[in-house]
């Protein structure tokens, strides 16, 4: 079930928790794939929060946002980036985007193959996907008062198998939002502290959210086509034939 975008907006940008989340998430992602000057970036669902470092970089960002969800336009005061869609038919063309960085998409989707098989077929070879689902076994995906307590949380190994079911290489994971979901005076205040001490002591696994950098490998064709198989049958055409018989010298 997708969250209402208006809801999303509200969260990220009106509140003290979800500018924490959205800062401590981000900072993850740039540490994990730095943006570099003229990348197609494309985001999906709601990761508008997330790109705002790929657009000043110089690159070529597109949010796509699912139909279930709604659309925003976004970013404030520049042309409009955000297009709806839906989950598995994106408009976007093969092998288009560098990068795809996928926030409140993947755990809501009504069907999280067909989102994962777009992403594979949008992405160029070697380009990277980042996904940021709720963690299982973290405090936010107990809390209904944010995002992250809505839709299917992960493990890590549950994210990572199911991107290698649809060939996608789990390469890099980090871990964010340390701090409790409480949008409390002293937890906003420390907010930096938690996030800073909970990446030495449980790096990959210990936040409210999970993230995974994995990339698209397009293997070359292994030897053993139809061509060689062709090559390893001799040609049977001389077959029956009577082989010649040297004259005596």
């Amino acid at each position: 079930m997708h969250l209402d975008v208006h809801d999303l907006r509200r969260f990220y940008y009106r509140t003290r928790l979800g500018r924490a989340a959205q800062k401590a998430i981000r900072d993850q992602i740039v540490a994990l794939a730095p943006p570099r000057a003229g990348e197609v970036v494309a985001g999906y669902g709601y990761a508008v929060p997330l790109l705002r470092p790929y657009l000043e970089a110089g690159g070529r960002v597109v949010a796509l946002m699912p139909a279930a969800q709604g659309v925003m336009a976004w970013p404030a005061g520049l042309p409009n980036v955000c297009a709806l869609c839906e989950e598995g038919h994106w408009p976007l063309g093969p092998a288009t985007a560098d990068r795809i960085v996928m926030l409140h998409g993947l755990e809501t989707a009504e069907n999280p193959s067909g989102v994962l098989d777009e992403a594979f077929r949008v992405l160029a070879p070697g380009g990277s996907l980042i996904a940021v689902v709720p963690n299982r076994t973290g405090l936010w995906a107990r809390r209904d008062g944010t995002p992250f307590g809505f839709g299917r949380p992960y493990t890590a190994g549950q994210l990572e198998a199911q991107l290698r079911r649809h060939a996608f290489t789990p390469e890099r994971a980090a871990s964010a939002l340390y701090v409790p979901p409480s949008g409390g005076r002293f937890w906003m205040r420390t907010a930096d502290f938690w996030e800073r001490t909970g990446r030495m002591i449980l790096p990959w696994r210990g936040g409210g959210v999970l993230i995974v950098e994995a990339v698209k490998q397009v293997h070359a064709p292994t030897r053993g086509t139809a061509a060689a198989a062709i090559a390893r049958r001799p040609l049977r055409v001389l077959e029956g034939a009577v082989r010649p018989v040297p004259e005596p010298g």
